[in-house]
């Protein structure tokens, strides 16, 4: 009987210890999550308070976007910002600028004021078609004293244009006011002309891809797969991926000016590009989408005698592929998701193998520019040309979100929304105005002060994350 109560009491003893040990585990776990979700309504406060500072001083001098014209350019426009881009029109800043200001004033603008804003949208398409002929050449940029058709490139077809957004731009702005492009219609036919260029002399006929005729001016400044490269040699993703939304644009254009079977020509341009960028620009070893490389010798069977007898050198195999992958990991890769080119499982390698790696594109401030693993890695600022091997811009933040959105990844989307507006929230906290690119993992800004342009884009990712109407691109 006494073994029994022993027993007994010592069961009730380590029963007892059990409890308290219990309460402790359950203590230690109520402390995690209340410390848990204090920092995640810290994290929300921050971001609300981030919000405020963000829309107080964009809203309040929006319209020192807009120009009046005058010299070279003959109708009113929008002007990027900063002392920089004063009085100078740029191609695809006006354009993703303009969407930026759509979503300002679809924020708080009145209806005059969105009437009021109309001139300076169309008159951005207006001045590049003014000087736009049957040779479909037209400028990149427009300076107010420059003189775009009197002092052009000797070979108008061996440089760099305007970027393949404008079509893009047009179709925004007519979409924005109900499907009227008439606007447009005594233009049509230069903007035709400007597409059917980039066709017949920016295009590789063996790939289909179009491609840069050099470094200068691609909008990606220094992009590696690019950059300091021969002549004609990049099929650009960034390019094809602008390419395939031009003609997508200019088939809405064709049919709003009841032009359906012109349309219907851009239309099987634009599965024909679909197509050559699935073949040769997507890499199934990597799960992403890459620039490729055509500088590759011609086939021709020409006589050698190195060997110490006349051969035809390779003619028994010779290749029988038309351009090298270049597998260098760089931000214009996910333009596929923007675009609407990736199918949904290569969506799905993409977001998991290459948005989510810390190691490469993800950092703390949004998406680097080029992958931290790639050798040409490099942070420091520079203006001729600006960085693009690594900071975090604005826009190219804006336009993977806007692909992970389309995709249906919202957890990644509202993560990289967060991480923008925190960003730019703590540069107008700190420094009164927002920059070109920052540090990735600091968010601390590195060069160009008061840099306004497609940064503006932070409100239509707000304007999401709040469940209000979101201006988006055509």
């Amino acid at each position: 009987m006494e073994w029994n109560k022993n027993v007994k009491s010592s069961i009730v003893i380590i029963n007892f210890k059990n409890v308290i040990m219990i309460q402790k585990n359950i203590l230690l776990i109520l402390a995690i999550l209340i410390n848990f979700f204090s920092a995640q309504s810290q994290e929300k406060d921050a971001v609300s308070d981030y919000i405020s500072i963000i829309k107080s001083n964009i809203y309040k001098d929006y319209k020192g976007m807009y120009r009046k014209g005058g010299g070279s350019l003959v109708y009113p426009f929008l002007t990027p910002g900063s002392n920089q881009y004063d009085n100078v029109l740029w191609d695809w800043d006006s354009w993703l600028s303009n969407i930026a200001l759509r979503q300002i004033l679809s924020d708080i603008g009145s209806q005059k004021d969105k009437q009021e804003a109309i001139k300076y949208e169309q008159g951005c398409v207006l001045n590049f078609l003014h000087y736009g002929d049957w040779d479909g050449y037209l400028p990149i940029v427009i300076w107010e004293d420059s003189k775009p058709r009197d002092i052009r490139p000797e070979n108008i077809y061996n440089v760099n244009m305007h970027k393949p957004v404008l079509a893009q731009h047009a179709a925004f702005i007519t979409q924005t006011n109900d499907g009227d492009a008439e606007w447009l219609r005594e233009k049509f036919y230069h903007l035709q002309a400007f597409v059917n260029n980039y066709k017949s002399h920016h295009r590789n006929q063996a790939t289909g891809l179009y491609y840069w005729q050099n470094d200068v001016a691609i909008g990606v400044d220094n992009d590696p797969a690019t950059f300091f490269r021969p002549e004609k040699s990049s099929a650009s993703i960034y390019l094809n991926c602008l390419m395939y939304k031009e003609l997508e644009a200019m088939v809405y254009l064709a049919k709003q000016l009841n032009q359906s079977a012109i349309g219907a020509e851009f239309a099987n341009d634009a599965l024909a590009l679909k197509a050559a960028i699935q073949k040769n620009c997507w890499d199934e070893r990597d799960g992403f989408f890459y620039s490729v490389d055509l500088n590759l010798k011609p086939i021709d069977n020409h006589q050698d005698t190195t060997l110490g007898r006349s051969f035809i050198i390779h003619s028994g195999y010779p290749r029988d592929y038309d351009c090298l992958i270049q597998r260098i990991g760089v931000w214009s890769g996910f333009l596929a998701l923007w675009a609407g080119i990736a199918t949904p499982e290569q969506a799905d390698r993409m977001v998991k193998e290459h948005y989510s790696n810390t190691k490469t594109f993800n950092a703390a401030s949004g998406v680097r520019t080029l992958s931290k693993m790639e050798k040409m890695y490099s942070l420091r600022a520079s203006a001729n040309p600006s960085n693009w091997r690594g900071p975090v811009w604005g826009i190219s933040n804006y336009m993977v979100f806007k692909g992970l959105e389309k995709y249906g990844y919202k957890k990644e989307a509202s993560e990289l929304a967060e991480k923008t507006i925190k960003m730019f929230g703590k540069d107008f906290q700190k420094n009164g105005a927002l920059h070109e690119y920052y540090e990735p993992e600091t968010g601390e800004p590195l060069l160009n002060k008061g840099f306004q342009n497609w940064n503006y884009l932070v409100l239509n990712m707000i304007a999401w994350l709040e469940n209000k109407k979101t201006v988006a691109e055509f």
